[in-house]
């Protein structure tokens, strides 16, 4: 009955227009973009993936993924203030990374290996997975898009693949960026009609996991937001062995991005996003 199954789910991406895994973001999941402009080819990785992660056949965020180093680029989604009560799910992962005939939807390794018979090895060849975030000393999984910035049960649930996932310190994790992400952004979009985030990693020098995963060697933040007056944005930056953040111009963020990655000029945002 499995050809039965996976005729099912193909027939579902099919009327969705393709699966979850795509080409690019442009005419896919843009609308998670200011002025539905992705960001440019400058933190594009070797091995890229575009990901318009999808939960309960609804698209919640994009993720730009870095397949050898088996962590996301960057994740973009619009902010959504909430006080919602955090409920952890269980961590899923993406299964078009896997095979393009496996479902939109991202999924537990367990229903992949026990309704879909895809081995453990196959789920873990182009992505981290709960056993490499095992047994850290001073890291922990990082959310670049986070819970807390959802305001509906499914969209925070939806935050929970290892896709959105970074190794990330410990103490900057629950310090300082907690405070950016808790404080610092609803502060900054209060006057926003909508608030357009983008947060990425910088790929570091180390691994965990048998070097399996990147542990990244910077974490960023961007936001652009039109309101009643103007448009507004911002950047911020922090090492990923300190529990210290620097908030500055969404400009000089992307010269620093720009620096780190080399790979060319960087630009998050559309033109009408101010750089001073």
């Amino acid at each position: 009955m499995l050809w039965l199954l996976l005729l099912q789910v193909w027939a579902s991406c099919l009327w969705m227009g393709h699966g979850e895994v795509v080409p690019s973001f442009a005419n896919t999941c843009n609308q998670f973009f200011y002025q539905n402009m992705p960001a440019t080819k400058g933190l594009e990785p070797q091995k890229p993936a575009w990901i318009c992660q999808t939960f309960q056949n609804q698209r919640f965020f994009a993720t730009l993924y870095d397949r050898k180093e088996r962590i996301p680029v960057y994740s973009a989604y619009i902010y959504q203030a909430t006080t919602g009560r955090r409920v952890t799910p269980e961590w899923m992962v993406e299964p078009q990374l896997i095979h393009n005939n496996l479902p939109c939807d991202m999924k537990t390794e367990k229903t992949l290996r026990e309704i879909y018979s895809v081995s453990q090895d196959d789920i873990s060849k182009n992505q981290s997975v709960y056993q490499d975030y095992l047994n850290l000393t001073d890291l922990s999984r990082g959310h670049l898009n986070p819970a807390a910035h959802h305001n509906t049960q499914e969209g925070r649930n939806a935050t929970f693949t290892l896709t959105n996932i970074v190794p990330q310190n410990t103490a900057l994790n629950n310090g300082a960026w907690n405070l950016y992400e808790a404080k610092t952004v609803p502060k900054k979009s209060k006057d926003c009609q909508t608030t357009y985030a983008i947060v990425g990693a910088v790929p570091g020098d180390s691994y965990i996991s048998q070097n399996r995963v990147n542990v990244p060697s910077h974490i960023w933040a961007s936001a652009c937001c039109k309101t009643n007056n103007t448009t507004i944005a911002w950047g911020a930056i922090a090492e990923n062995n300190k529990d210290k953040i620097q908030v500055l111009s969404l400009g000089d963020l992307e010269k620093q991005l720009a620096e780190l990655y080399s790979r060319g000029s960087v630009s998050l945002f559309h033109a009408d996003c101010p750089r001073t």
